[in-house]
């Protein structure tokens, strides 16, 4: 998933700097561009101007593969991303003049740049989707589990192409008689058993091979895996894939040695400190920008209800030590008098009129700058939930309190991947993509996740 956003984002910046180079050429001719270039094309400028593309296609949504299935909804996408482009850089060069291109060159590079942006996406969308550069899967079992697989693999969201099932029944049978791993998948599709797996694999040129037996002991073909690793095919368990596929964690297939053994859930101390670093430089920043705004924000929240203008709430943080949580106050005073701790509902009575705009905007999360210059939280990271709810969801999710190994955050991958959650079987949804996070967590994918947030607060996604 990662590196598909790092291809298309590369190559666009490369083209974005040649959009930019080929519009002084076309405006002022080669030779009075050579002597222009350096006036207006300094590092600087030249970042301003590719960060604000890059920003405004990823606004409109023109690295989501999922939703970019055809050339029209990229070239739709694209060019809203152009219009915001123009739109944004004209209010940076009305900021800012020393960084100004002049609007012939700025509109005939960005003209440039949505030609080719669409030409390369265009063609990578064709590549991607091209069986020769699809990832052939054989999948291993034909209970429940490899029929969940299939189906993932053969929804087209993917880089993978399903190439059939191999069965592990008839060589081996539990003690009554019973089959180990049930056919739950149509029967055309199993192209052999496991006692031939090599065979099987290179008969349907196989580049991967998924285990996806719904009881592994006493029944796993060792020696027939073992063969097709030996001879470069690659072997993952179902869960590794369906992390792979979805950005989350599979959890009703993951077991304990699955944690301990899978790659990922390392955190330098590096990383950590660089982590913190800009923790405390963002709310730091972020406190100062808002603070000439607090007075306007406090009076409003006055005027709408009695109450005070800041909630505290406790939550749970990292290793489950509890803190106070602040926000500024969106709903009544006695929301919870009668009720008790109980989620946000869609269009909840509690909140107040002013709250309403508050939590759409997010504004109400403001003062939890606070928290992430504290300590208690950082920018990234699982949202902290209530201890009385924490108590609940520990008792019915495994794993649940693994998400209290790092800090919470302001916003996290379960915040930009998954609506609000208001229900134990949302809370087990945004667990996956918790746990996803902590085992992949990186500069990367904090830096996209903090991008994703723009655009989910801009359009006002998720809000209860």
């Amino acid at each position: 998933m990662a590196s598909h956003w790092v291809i298309l984002i590369a190559i666009d910046a490369v083209l974005a700097v040649m959009s930019l180079f080929a519009a002084a050429v076309m405006r002022f001719g080669y030779t009075e561009a050579a002597g222009k270039l350096p006036e207006f094309a300094t590092i600087y400028t030249i970042t301003i101007f590719v960060l604000v593309i890059l920003f405004s296609s990823h606004l409109m949504e023109v690295y989501e593969f999922s939703r970019n299935t055809r050339k029209r909804e990229i070239l739709i996408n694209i060019l809203f991303g152009v219009i915001t482009s123009f739109s944004l850089l004209s209010v940076v060069y009305y900021l800012d003049p020393e960084v100004i291109l002049g609007r012939g060159v700025l509109i005939i590079s960005l003209f440039i740049f949505s030609f080719s942006q669409f030409i390369w996406h265009a063609i990578y969308l064709v590549g991607k989707n091209h069986p020769r550069f699809l990832q052939r899967v054989l999948v291993l079992g034909t209970g429940e589990l490899a029929a969940q697989v299939g189906g993932m693999i053969s929804s087209g969201k993917s880089s993978f192409i399903l190439a059939g099932y191999t069965s592990c029944n008839g060589f081996e049978k539990q003690e009554n008689h019973r089959e180990i791993d049930p056919v739950l998948v149509p029967a055309d599709s199993i192209v052999g058993n496991s006692h031939d797996l090599l065979s099987t694999a290179m008969q349907v040129r196989a580049d991967l091979i998924v285990v996806a037996l719904s009881e592994r002991r006493g029944h796993f073909p060792l020696s027939d895996v073992l063969r097709c690793k030996l001879n470069s095919i690659q072997i993952v368990d179902a869960p590794t894939l369906f992390e792979r596929i979805q950005g989350k964690l599979m959890l009703e297939a993951i077991t304990p040695s699955w944690f301990i053994f899978s790659q990922g859930f390392r955190r330098t101390s590096l990383f950590s400190f660089c982590k913190r670093a800009v923790d405390v430089f963002l709310s730091l920043l972020g406190l100062l920008l808002i603070l000439p705004f607090f007075p306007f924000i406090a009076l409003a929240i006055k005027l709408d209800s009695k109450g005070p203008v800041l909630f505290s709430q406790l939550r749970v943080g990292n290793k489950e030590k509890q803190f106070l949580l602040y926000k500024f106050r969106s709903m009544r005073q006695d929301a919870e008098q009668r009720s008790g701790a109980v989620w946000a509902e869609k269009n909840d009575p509690r909140v107040t009129r002013l709250g309403k705009f508050l939590r759409n905007s997010r504004i109400d999360e403001i003062p939890q700058l606070i928290n992430v210059l504290k300590g208690d939280m950082s920018f990234v990271g699982p949202r902290p939930e209530r201890p009385e709810f924490v108590e609940k969801l520990k008792q019915i999710i495994p794993y649940y309190s693994k998400r209290h190994f790092i800090h919470p955050g302001l916003t996290g991958w379960a915040q930009v991947r998954y609506p609000y959650g208001a229900s134990v079987e949302d809370a087990v949804e945004k667990l996956r993509y918790d746990l996803y996070y902590i085992k992949n967590i990186s500069p990367f994918l904090d830096t996209l996740i903090f991008f994703e947030t723009i655009k989910v607060v801009l359009f006002g996604r998720g809000v209860r």
